[in-house]
């Protein structure tokens, strides 16, 4: 080979380093047990590794501690690596949004270009060909302008622009599915016109991977759909179709603007409108693949690319089987509190209001720790279903998350996982979770449930709930929904008891009448105290 000669890209066999970002959100956190199976090796840069516990291949990764917005951490994440896929946007961030993006693109594209590394990939958005870019959606605008700076780097680059994703968990796929599957009769945006070219998520994954291994020489973007352009009305239309559900009737009205309808979506499903508004102004547009040169590198296997009708079939089973790996809410809330809740020595000043309840349970820990993990989504909080219900209302209206995420697994969960209006911060299975909330609030705030004891002795449940208060606002609002707390928090661990034990028989030495065994359950009381400084225990 001459020295002129450009060089091949990696040859198959030989396994990639390749770093991940995003990887607890929903693309990069299904991504990483693709480059897995395919033989790579995975670092994954997060800021939060905790959140990574307990998924499956967390194991088979090196998952280091960085935000691609801190230049040292990237750094330190690009050491040895061949391939970085970058897969983090700053979506529903509020103003600013499009400058944390460029900041962000500039020092990811900076350290991968000094680290020497061989290939970025970047997921982005679809953008209409004849529309000037001033005119794009804010959303479609920053995705196009990470793309460009990515490609201007210095470093082969591979930008793949894809329209709306289709799979269980996706916002994309919760906002059709939830629009269509709650309104038989819809008055819709006059975007519901416009045409889209849908692509099924296993594709894009397919896509994805398949990029590591591109020739060194290539450095664009590529559009990528599947194999049919539809209007948003098509779409809702042959969803119904695919789930079994009456034809629903569709009328198009031309006053509902972006914002309006961002609010829409967010009354009926469970994208928040700081989502659903950048979603739903990037459907102004019409945004149709306008080549497939990607085949020429990553040629489609047999039943590829995914047609939409199979796509939805494959993502409705998926969420009836409670096999959904990873959700839209997987990523943290923007705005939402990060802060490890504050303990002893960690934590050193400042007000902390608690409310304590503790029970005895005729029952296993085991049965008791099954209803605990089992909680909300669909079994509720097992107290006042209408002021709980209230309280997520009054979250989305004042743009929070409200109730409607739901869980991504109903029995199951793990560190990160979004919970309705809370996310679980720590999970310690059969003895501890530890909820934190991503509600609007003035202040932060935890829900922590616990299990003690053993099928020997008395087994008790023991549950807190803590308000880091914000000015004086936090503690007015704290001492005024405490009146509340008897019937809310203390309904809560009373109901939490007697469901496990209708459940479940007691243990065995502990039924009625046996030396031993409990005549009631005792509730221990409350404790609703501000706590100042330091000397507090987990």
């Amino acid at each position: 080979m001459s020295d002129d000669t450009t060089p091949a890209g990696p040859q198959a066999g030989d396994g990639l380093t390749c770093l991940v970002t995003g990887a607890t959100g929903y693309i990069g956190g299904r991504l990483v047990p693709e480059l897995l199976d395919a033989g790579h090796r995975v670092r994954c840069l997060v800021r939060t590794p905790e959140k990574l516990r307990d998924h499956p291949w967390a194991g088979r990764v090196e998952i280091l501690r960085g935000d691609v917005t801190d230049a040292e951490s990237v750094a330190r994440a690009m050491d040895g690596v061949d391939v970085a896929y970058y897969l983090v946007h700053a979506l529903g961030t509020g103003r600013g949004f499009e400058e944390t993006d460029r900041a962000a693109a500039r020092i990811f594209a900076g350290q991968a270009r000094r680290a020497g590394v061989g290939r970025l990939v970047y997921l982005g958005g679809l953008t209409p060909g004849c529309v000037p870019g001033h005119e794009l959606s804010p959303h479609l605008r920053s995705r196009a302008e990470v793309g460009r700076v990515l490609l201007a780097s210095g470093v082969p680059t591979a930008v793949l622009r894809a329209a709306v994703i289709i799979g269980s968990g996706s916002a994309s796929f919760e906002m059709l599915r939830y629009l269509t599957e709650r309104l038989p009769v819809m008055v819709t945006p006059r975007w519901v016109h416009t045409r889209i070219q849908p692509i099924a998520v296993r594709d894009v994954l397919r896509l994805l991977t398949g990029c590591a291994r591109l020739p060194r020489e290539v450095n664009r973007a590529f559009d990528i759909g599947g194999p049919e352009v539809l209007t948003y009305l098509d779409m809702m239309r042959r969803y119904a179709s695919a789930a079994d559900l009456p034809r629903r009737l569709i009328l198009p009205v031309p006053v509902l603007t972006p914002r309006l309808s961002s609010y829409w979506v967010g009354l009926v499903t469970p994208v928040p409108a700081s989502i659903a508004r950048p979603l739903t102004e990037s459907l102004r547009h019409e945004v149709v693949c306008r080549e497939r040169d990607i085949e020429q590198y990553v040629p489609s296997p047999p039943g590829h690319p995914i047609g939409f009708d199979r796509a939805v079939r494959l993502a409705l089973q998926r969420v009836r089987d409670a096999q959904v790996t990873t959700r839209w809410s997987s990523a943290s809330v923007p705005g939402a509190p990060s802060d490890p809740l504050p303990t002893d020595p960690d934590w050193a000043g400042g007000s902390l209001y608690t409310d304590v309840r503790e029970r005895e349970a005729d029952v296993s820990r085991e049965a008791l720790w099954e209803v605990v993990e089992g909680i909300g989504g669909e079994h509720g909080w097992y107290s006042f279903p209408l002021a709980w219900a209230v309280r997520g209302w009054l979250d989305r209206l004042v743009g929070g998350v409200g109730l409607r995420r739901g869980r991504r697994d109903a029995r199951h969960l793990r560190t990160g996982d979004s919970l309705d209006f809370w996310r679980v911060e720590e999970i310690a299975h059969g003895r501890l979770l530890r909820l934190r909330a991503e509600m609007r609030l003035p202040g932060l705030a935890w829900l922590e449930m616990s299990v003690d004891g053993d099928d020997g002795g008395p087994v008790r449940y023991r549950q807190r709930a803590l308000f880091h208060p914000h000015g004086l606002l936090g503690h007015l609002y704290w001492w005024g929904v405490s009146p509340w707390h008897a019937v809310v928090f203390g309904g809560m661990a009373r109901n939490i008891v007697r469901t496990a034990e209708r459940a479940a028989p007691p243990p065995r030495g502990r039924e009625p009448g046996a030396p031993g065994a409990a005549t009631a359950p005792a509730d221990r009381g409350t404790v609703s105290r501000p706590v100042t400084g330091r000397g507090l225990k987990p």
